[in-house]
């Protein structure tokens, strides 16, 4: 008989992480051109200046040229970082988003949008930017943010958490033997 209240092993900080952030900055960098750039219409300079626009102010990220730009990526990689850093930390109180990444990812990515709309936006430069856009414009970011930002980051620390207890390595909680105790003579 296995124990199927057994903990799940944990993430792996050194995958998680890096490689979280740098699908989801993929990612959203490939949504964001595509959305706000080719549907939207948004010049493309325009987009990551307004990321930059966070630690700049708007006046001095858009006279910035390809500068600012190049800052907004890098910004963008940075926070898509912190935001794979933010899920891995709750993967070390929630052992369950590890159990169920797919549901626990989409709803992630849900929350860290109106973490960033409601939160972090309005502490950075820009500010507070009112109310929410038209519902086309939200129902979109969010159907982005929850396959683009909250599944990738999810998927790799359920992946680096199976690869940590891969291979024949058992948790230190449970027993060395792969044997379950109720089989043995």
């Amino acid at each position: 008989m296995t124990n199927n209240n057994a903990s799940v092993a944990r993430a792996r900080a050194i995958d998680t992480i890096p490689l979280g952030g740098l699908l989801i900055g993929l990612f959203d960098l490939i949504f964001a051109f595509t959305f706000y750039g080719l549907i939207l219409g948004v010049p493309l300079l325009r987009i990551f200046q307004t990321v930059a626009a966070g630690v700049l102010g708007r006046p001095r990220a858009y006279a910035g040229g390809v500068p600012t730009f190049l800052l907004g990526i890098l910004l963008h990689f940075l926070v898509a970082t912190c935001i794979a850093a933010v899920y891995y930390l709750a993967t070390l109180v929630l052992p369950v988003l590890l159990r169920h990444p797919v549901v626990s990812g989409l709803i992630y990515g849900v929350v860290a949008y109106f973490g960033m709309k409601y939160i972090v936006t309005p502490l950075s430069a820009i500010g507070a930017r009112g109310t929410l856009p038209r519902p086309s414009i939200l129902i979109t970011e969010l159907i982005g943010h929850a396959l683009l930002v909250g599944l990738p980051v999810a998927l790799v620390a359920h992946r680096s958490a199976r690869a940590n207890n891969g291979g024949g390595v058992t948790r230190f909680s449970e027993p060395a033997e792969s044997v379950p105790r109720e089989s043995r003579a």
